[in-house]
């Protein structure tokens, strides 16, 4: 065994290779769009602190809620108790989510709800006598890093070492212009076989590379999972509030998912806090007299006060000023932005869906892999900007409150990156 590595903090990070970036970049503070580290220095996040931050960070409104809450109650046991902000705010998730979702469960993450929302699909098939087991998935997916979401997501570079732990899924294509019957077709067939479950993110794959696809193809593919009698659960995590044009990715396919996974800007970027949203029939499954039915899932933060309070101020963020209009005129300036990449034979595969844009940068060496991409990071940080690439692959998801200006000097930056690998 080797010895201990000398380095100057013991923070180990997430999707870090600390050998090849082995200092951290320190922040202070945060306002709107922007952070701040220690000597002041701006840098823009472009990519609202890994798509979880919405209106903005440090929101006055759900500040002045988190602060008010805390002088409250802090934490309490879900089990058998629950609280005035936690019942407020599913009150509100059912009524704004799509038609026929009516119970909520929470949990603390993206991964959690996805987790929470295999396992009620499981469970309900179980307590409803069918053995119905398996779940459908899309090929290039990314539905968290616990086992459970590393096992429908990709299989690849981010779970490799995990492999003997993951559980088989059935794959369908992606939807590729042109290739869309391919996916429907496959995914007919895979619903033929009785499967408990299909799960999707719907309109983009976030961490797959930004991939879109159009309303049309989701559903469809609702309507051949309703024509199976198979589960359709969507994940919701980054697609929702707002990041696609909608408040959520689903209603723009005018779809009900059977089971909706919220989390990232359901508190506004705040704090962690997660929801998973399902149809009646699925809590009544888990309904009994009898205790072997219940459904066995939580966490020791399940329904957090101060972060349900966030969540609830989010809403109300999104009820009473006009974020809708904020989030139609960033889509706006987001397609001018590309405009100019769009015959640019530099870039390919340029796309945006609602506040979101990628494009693809074209060299020879790609995927998430890509060499180019923490020379890009490194390359954009030294300009102030927090853009993250996804290998080869450059994405633009800012807080809605991002100014025209702001976004001129983002795509300025990107004109600029490929002279920067010369």
């Amino acid at each position: 065994m080797s010895g201990a590595i000398s380095c100057g903090s013991p923070i180990w990070h997430p999707f870090t290779q600390h050998a090849l970036q082995p200092v951290m970049t320190p922040i202070a503070r945060s306002e709107g769009a922007y952070l701040f580290t220690p000597d002041g220095t701006r840098i823009l996040d472009a990519i609202s602190s890994w798509w979880v931050v919405t209106h903005g960070h440090r929101h006055p409104r759900i500040v002045e809620a988190v602060k008010a809450q805390a002088d409250t109650l802090d934490q309490i046991i879900f089990a058998g108790f629950t609280h005035a902000p936690a019942e407020a705010l599913a009150r509100e998730l059912v009524a704004l989510a799509p038609e026929g979702l009516s119970r909520v469960f929470y949990s603390d993450s993206g991964s959690t709800s996805v987790e929470v929302a295999l396992k009620m699909a499981l469970g309900y098939w179980r307590h409803m006598g069918v053995a119905r087991t398996s779940v459908i998935v899309m090929e290039g997916s990314y539905h968290g890093d616990t086992i459970g979401t590393m096992s429908v997501g990709e299989r690849g570079v981010f779970n490799a070492a995990y492999a003997p732990l993951l559980f088989d899924v059935k794959r369908i294509p992606f939807p590729r212009p042109g290739r869309e019957e391919e996916t429907l077709n496959a995914l007919a067939a895979h619903c033929a076989e009785a499967p408990a479950a299909f799960i999707v993110e719907p309109l983009v794959l976030g961490a797959g590379g930004m991939r879109t696809y159009c309303p049309e193809v989701l559903a469809a593919m609702k309507r051949i999972c309703e024509a199976h009698g198979v589960l359709f659960i969507a994940d919701e995590v980054m697609t929702g509030w707002g990041r696609t044009g909608t408040l959520f990715a689903s209603t723009q396919a005018g779809i009900s998912p059977d089971i909706l996974c919220l989390s990232k800007g359901l508190t506004g970027g705040f704090l962690p806090l997660a929801a998973t949203l399902c149809r009646e029939d699925i809590f009544a499954a888990h309904y009994s007299m009898d205790r072997a039915r219940t459904f066995f899932h939580s966490s020791s933060y399940t329904a957090n006060p101060i972060a349900c309070a966030a969540g609830l101020a989010n809403v109300q963020v999104w009820r009473e000023e006009p974020v809708a209009q904020r989030v139609a005129t960033l889509a706006a300036w987001q397609n001018a932005g590309l405009e100019p990449f769009r015959d640019d034979p530099r870039f390919e595969n340029v796309r945006r869906c609602g506040t979101i844009t990628a494009l693809d940068l074209k060299v020879g060496d790609a995927g998430y892999l890509a060499q180019v991409a923490p020379r890009l990071m490194a390359y954009f940080l030294e300009r102030g900007l927090l853009l993250r690439p996804l290998g080869n692959t450059l994405y633009v998801m800012p807080p809605y409150c991002v100014t025209q200006g702001d976004l001129a000097e983002i795509y300025a930056a990107i004109d600029a990156a490929p002279g920067v690998l010369a």
